[in-house]
């Protein structure tokens, strides 16, 4: 029954504000998390050819969870931070409109 009524202009903007919201916070995660998985993977696989604790207590897994963990870290932060500031900047764009 919900899919017979029809959604108001303010509805139809919302959910668009919405989308483009979570594209945004997508994008700027995906970058994040390129660029830390370099900065981590980097320094990682130089101590495990260099320091020779590293070199005997760090298998490949143990390399791949540390670089895995910091991107998935960075995605989801800076994800956020994308959502939430984009949604303020939204809300506050919405208040400007209703007040005037």
């Amino acid at each position: 029954m919900a899919k017979n009524v029809a959604q108001s202009p303010l509805e139809r903007t919302s959910y668009s504000m919405a989308k483009q919201c979570a594209h945004e916070g997508v994008m700027a995660g995906a970058k994040a998390a390129v660029i830390a998985s370099i900065a981590t993977a980097i320094p990682t696989l130089a101590s495990v050819r260099m320091l020779p604790w590293a070199k005997a207590n760090l298998n490949h897994t143990a390399q791949a969870l540390i670089i895995s963990t910091v991107a998935g870290a960075a995605y989801f932060i800076v994800a956020d931070k994308t959502v939430l500031a984009t949604a303020r900047r939204n809300s506050f764009k919405n208040a400007s409109d209703i007040e005037a």
